[in-house]
């Protein structure tokens, strides 16, 4: 097995079955993390499920796409993250190429059921489970079960088989990343379904690789290839085109920019769910490779506040800092600036809508996340090989040599400016988070 990939086992397939006029749809599921005994987190009826239907198979559709890979890359199959807990259930996956982001939100009111077990796990998306939701109608009635509703839950003519899914690492990385992003974008405008269907009229036909931009004319909306004031940029408009199908159901569509314009969200609202749509900067750079949150892993944490977070982070609800700090007696200086770290190792989750972090634990084991990114472990080498010399160090200034393959290079940290002499540095200019050399700098500061 490639070093760049995780695979894992269903020990059932996913299936929708038919019982007393009423559609049954059982989500087969994997988990790393043993949070509870039982083999299912949620049980009941969903009220949208025509809406939630098509939602769910454009999650497919995305999962399954790729903009930047071969054909043979593309062939394999990606399955969505589903998190059950405090009255919500949320879908969420990657292209394969990690450049698309795309999450359905089955609010409060969108269900009524069970939530037999708070938790997070990967869920079996195959092909005729797909096919069966195409069939969903708007007057059918669709029970939903995360994982098996007992254990020991068996169906006449049901067929329990081992099936082996490779996950990309880098797809567990854009998880973690794209939440900082989130948290850095501001919501700009609101469309309604008309709006929406004007706009999407424009996405221009083909493969364009030059950037887009969003902008209003009168009371029209439009994506056009000039840049105005106010516009929003896109990078890999073509990408859009996997909404499509859904806007002629929605009820309005919000559009969140980045801060910095390094990616582009849209959530389109039903009655009782929304699916949210985030792509990245540039078609070929996925969220993974962005590194964003890298430096909020710095500054180690104690293993006792890492465990009592742990604790709380699969229920689904609100990050609130001091609820966890009362609980668990912890200072609450050290709460308050931990969701982006915590997000980073896949502790939390943003929801654009409410401006705020949600627990959600990923269903992989904290080392396994935590290893996952080249320059957080190249800037780890480097230290223990003690090839961080610091040559400045005041109040506000830190400059040092990094001894790297037969060249030494240079970084200066002043203030919020910091800078190195190599490759990545001069290529991306920290727009794409630190390089190994920097995070080594700042990592050898703190322990000092």
């Amino acid at each position: 097995m490639s070093t760049e990939t995780l695979s894992y086992k269903y020990n059932a397939l996913s299936s929708i079955t038919k019982k007393q006029g009423k559609e049954n749809l059982l989500l087969s599921k994997f988990n790393e993390v043993n949070k509870g005994s039982s083999p299912c987190f949620f049980w009941g009826k969903l009220n949208n499920p025509y809406e939630l239907s098509r939602c769910l198979i454009t999650l497919s559709n995305i999962v399954q796409s790729c903009f930047n890979l071969s054909p043979f890359q593309l062939a394999l199959l990606k399955d969505p993250i589903v998190t059950a807990g405090n009255n919500q259930i949320r879908f969420e996956g990657f292209s394969h190429c990690a450049g698309v982001y795309a999450r359905v939100d089955v609010l409060e009111n969108g269900q009524d059921g069970d939530f037999i077990e708070n938790g997070t796990t990967n869920v079996d998306f195959n092909t005729p489970l797909i096919s069966e939701l195409g069939k969903i109608k708007k007057n059918d009635n669709l029970i939903l079960s995360v994982g098996q509703k007992e254990v020991g839950f068996h169906k006449e003519g049901s067929s329990f088989i081992e099936r082996k899914v490779p996950l990309p690492s880098k797809w567990i990385k854009g998880l973690t990343t794209v939440q900082h992003y989130f948290s850095e974008s501001d919501y700009a405008q609101t469309l309604n379904r008309i709006q929406a269907l004007q706009l999407f009229k424009t996405i221009p036909a083909g493969k364009v690789k030059t950037d887009y931009y969003l902008i209003k004319r009168g009371n029209k909306y439009l994506f056009s290839p000039l840049k105005a004031s106010n516009a929003i940029c896109i990078g890999g408009i073509h990408r859009l085109k996997l909404l499509q199908p859904l806007i002629p159901l929605i009820n309005e569509l919000k559009v969140y920019p980045h801060k910095d314009m390094q990616s582009v969200t849209f959530i389109l609202c039903f009655n009782e769910l929304n699916f949210v749509f985030s792509v990245s900067r540039d078609f070929w750079r996925g969220f993974s490779g962005e590194g964003a949150a890298l430096e909020s892993l710095i500054e180690d944490l104690p293993d006792s506040l890492v465990q009592a977070f742990d604790n709380y982070s699969y229920t689904n609800q609100e990050f609130n800092p001091a609820l966890l700090s009362f609980e668990e007696g912890i200072d609450i200086t050290k709460i308050e600036k931990l969701s982006t770290k915590l997000s980073a190792m896949g502790l939390l989750g943003y929801d654009l809508s409410k401006n705020g972090f949600f627990y959600r634990r990923l269903p992989f084991k904290l080392e396994r996340i935590l290893s996952l990114n080249p320059r957080q472990k190249g800037a780890e080498k480097l230290l223990e090989e003690n090839k961080v010399k610091i040559t400045l160090q005041n109040d506000n200034e830190i400059e040092a040599q990094v001894e790297g393959s037969g060249v030494t290079h240079y970084v200066v940290l002043k203030g919020d400016l910091q800078k190195c002499t190599c490759t990545w540095f001069s290529k991306n200019q920290g727009e794409r988070g630190a390089c190994k050399h920097i995070l080594a700098v700042k990592k050898k500061v703190k322990a000092n």
